[in-house]
């Protein structure tokens, strides 16, 4: 088992709770082994901007970003600094190990609905900004976590 697997498995616990280490899990490469598939998210979003062939993330264009999963993924992200501040107060590792797999979650759901790079270069460069701020969130959470940020899987 790679250390970021076993890292994010210890966190993904309560230290007061009884923990049962599934090995095979931690060694699986899918979407079943949740440090693998929250650095697949990370390393899908690296995929698109090398896919983007020049297009440029356009943060002023949000409000082209109007479908469910998009909403829902914006809701996600700007829960972070909560998630942070809360996890500073009481010490509670495991809640950005949570966080961590929610956003993940909700960026394959959204990936898996709708296309990032389109014909409308105004809604590539608004879904291009949605996917950039996953990939910085993602980017911070997996690094207070001890557990690296894969461009490439």
């Amino acid at each position: 088992v790679g250390l970021d697997a076993a890292r994010f498995f210890f966190l993904m616990h309560s230290p007061d709770s009884h923990m049962d280490f599934d090995l095979e899990l931690a060694k699986e490469r899918s979407a079943k082994n949740p440090v693998y598939y929250v650095q697949y998210a990370h390393a899908r979003v690296a995929s698109i901007f090398k896919k983007a062939e020049g297009a440029k993330p356009d943060s002023k264009k949000t409000d082209l970003l109007v479908t469910d999963e998009e909403k829902g993924l914006i809701k996600k992200l700007i829960r972070f600094p909560e998630a942070v501040e809360d996890t500073a107060r009481d010490y509670q590792v495991i809640r950005l190990t949570r966080y961590a797999t929610e956003l993940a979650r909700a960026f394959h759901d959204f990936y898996e609905k709708h296309r990032v790079i389109t014909d409308d270069k105004e809604l590539t460069g608004a879904r291009l900004a949605l996917a950039e701020a996953t990939q910085i969130v993602l980017q911070n959470t997996l690094g207070l976590l001890g557990v690296s940020a894969p461009e490439k899987m």
